[in-house]
């Protein structure tokens, strides 16, 4: 970790799990909608509203940047995408929010599930395409979007800033948004949380639990192995 490195100290309303979790999806979110200006009132649709990222992206797009948000999720997720503050939920395994006749400033894609040829009639003009995981073929779509036609496809790093995780420890006391947190494990079952993960199923965050007030064995302690080799 450098110096400047985003440290903060934990949110007061927080468990150790919650403000363990808080960092990634929403340091993330935070720097990539930034990126994209994104004014109050306007439509934003966020593709993986419930995983890390996008259950970050739906709460700071609304309570932060004050924008009319719509999540896409599947069924099980409807409700949790709702209580995060979208004002509209799609089920993608019933809907395909490309032929809704909807159209949005901006379609957050976290994962790049759907493309910017899909989804191009369901912007609107000036209409912005925003991926956080991305390939060569969509840097090249955006150096061409930057040249021809006035929706845009932005692929953008997200960068860690310590001024970025107090504004979001701020936000998190102020209650304009919260940690979501699937599943706990513990140190000793890494290996079966990588498995859940790796389902593609989890809402939010999945965390691993380190113990650290577990009293020692006694037949371990230094002090207990001194004692056996005095009598």
């Amino acid at each position: 970790m450098p110096e400047d490195g985003a440290v903060a100290l934990k949110p007061a309303n927080m468990t150790y799990e919650e403000a363990a979790a808080a960092p990634y999806g929403t340091l993330m979110a935070l720097s990539l909608l930034r990126k994209v200006n994104i004014q109050s009132g306007q439509k934003v649709l966020i593709n993986g509203a419930s995983g890390g990222i996008g259950s970050a992206a739906v709460q700071l797009a609304k309570s932060h940047f004050g924008a009319e948000v719509t999540g896409v999720c599947s069924t099980p997720r409807l409700e949790l995408v709702k209580s995060l503050g979208a004002g509209k939920v799609i089920d993608y395994t019933k809907e395909d929010f490309t032929q809704s006749g909807e159209t949005y400033d901006l379609i957050f894609d976290i994962l790049g599930k759907s493309s910017f040829s899909r989804c191009k009639s369901s912007l609107k003009q000036n209409g912005r395409y925003l991926l956080a995981s991305f390939k060569m073929r969509q840097l090249f779509q955006m150096l061409w979007t930057k040249i021809i036609g006035s929706k845009k496809v932005i692929c953008a790093m997200a960068s860690d800033k310590a001024e970025d995780l107090i504004f979001i420890k701020e936000l998190i006391e102020a209650g304009k948004i919260k940690s979501v947190i699937d599943r706990c494990y513990p140190l000793e079952k890494t290996a079966e949380a990588h498995r859940y993960v790796e389902k593609g199923f989890k809402k939010g965050h999945v965390v691993i639990t380190v113990e650290h007030n577990k009293k020692p064995n006694k037949g371990t302690t230094q002090e207990n192995l001194n004692n056996k080799k005095k009598r």
